[in-house]
């Protein structure tokens, strides 16, 4: 891989695949060993995903500017086995969702950038969290010792196996098997990861520079602390360590300028995903775009309302003045220790 992503690798965490099956086993390590007695074999996620791809690369013949576009929480394809393993709904296992964000921002592959857009639901498996985010209490067996059980996210039950989706309702009646969840991290999160590193890779190589544009929607009742403010949108940069301020400067000035209200870094700074990937004194930037639902669907129905498709528009042509910007924003940086 290219260097400008050595020292950063995500941690997968003692799981290997062997390559001449399509098994996977667990529980290699001597400390696994203890916690997981005998090593397990699971199947692989074909059956939720064999008609489906559980993502994909949208792009056009020849990528043109240093952009990667990434939708990973607009997946809306819900495996019979999942929905079978839920307590909700098929409308109330939609509430994490981020309706419709791959159609909104999907201008910017006609313009020459790649997208990769997730088909699998967030209530599945949520990529914009560390691999093992797991909460032990989902869990009929004892999580491998590696795991982050302690993080905010998984506090409050958005592990990568989520627990909860929006409004807080409890996805599951009872405890999962804990292959369950290595199933979803070893086919789904792990391939997806990989797909996205490419990505960047090969834009930072031809480009000398890189820019990845997380794209997610928010509900339209968030509110900015104590202001009362509902923002149209939501420009996250990690307060500062994912981007260039340049770059979020003329984000956050595109957008305002189209007559929107945007905040910055809250109550949404990025996730895991713009906190991973965004190195600007290594000219990877990333930026998180949250669109409020309000402005483009009913969250009732899960319709598009009338002002979908302006708001298309405005998001191709913001696509396009960042893309327009001069170099100087995203190369002409101090290089900062990490």
């Amino acid at each position: 891989m290219n260097g400008a992503f050595a020292g950063r690798q995500i941690n997968h965490g003692p799981v290997r695949r062997n390559a001449g099956h399509a098994a996977i086993e667990v529980a290699l390590s001597f400390h696994d060993a203890l916690a997981f007695p005998g090593s397990f074999k699971l199947k692989t996620a074909a059956e939720d995903f064999s008609v489906v791809p559980p993502f994909e690369i949208r792009s056009g013949a020849e990528q043109r500017v240093p952009f990667v576009f990434n939708s990973p929480h607009s997946g809306r394809h819900y495996p019979e086995r999942f929905l079978g393993m839920t307590r909700l709904d098929s409308s109330a296992i939609r509430r994490s969702e981020d309706c419709y964000v791959e159609e909104l921002f999907g201008g910017a592959v006609a313009l020459g950038a790649p997208m990769l857009v997730a088909h699998f639901p967030r209530a599945y498996l949520d990529v914009n969290r560390e691999p093992w985010e797991l909460d032990p209490r989902m869990f009929a067996e004892p999580v491998p010792p590696f795991c982050n059980i302690r993080s905010a996210r998984v506090a409050g039950g958005l592990g990568t196996v989520p627990k909860l989706v929006g409004e807080g309702l409890d996805i599951y009646a009872g405890r999962l098997p804990l292959s369950e969840a290595v199933l979803r991290i070893e086919t789904v999160y792990k391939p997806y990861h990989e797909t996205l590193k490419r990505l960047l890779t090969r834009t930072h190589a031809r480009f000398g520079f890189a820019v990845l544009i997380d794209c997610h929607s928010m509900p339209a009742s968030i509110k900015v602390g104590d202001s009362g403010l509902r923002p149209d949108f939501i420009i996250g940069d990690r307060f500062g360590i994912s981007a260039s301020p340049a770059l979020t400067e003329a984000a956050i000035a595109l957008l305002g300028g189209m007559g929107y209200t945007v905040a910055h870094n809250k109550p949404y700074a990025g996730g895991f995903i713009t906190e991973h990937y965004g190195r600007p004194a290594r000219h990877l930037h990333a930026l998180q775009v949250e669109v409020n639902r309000g402005l483009y669907m009913n969250e009732r129905t899960f319709q598009k309302s009338a002002g979908f498709d302006a708001l298309a528009d405005d998001l191709t042509r913001f696509s396009a003045d960042l893309m327009a910007l001069p170099d100087h924003h995203f190369v002409d940086l101090p290089l900062a220790a990490e």
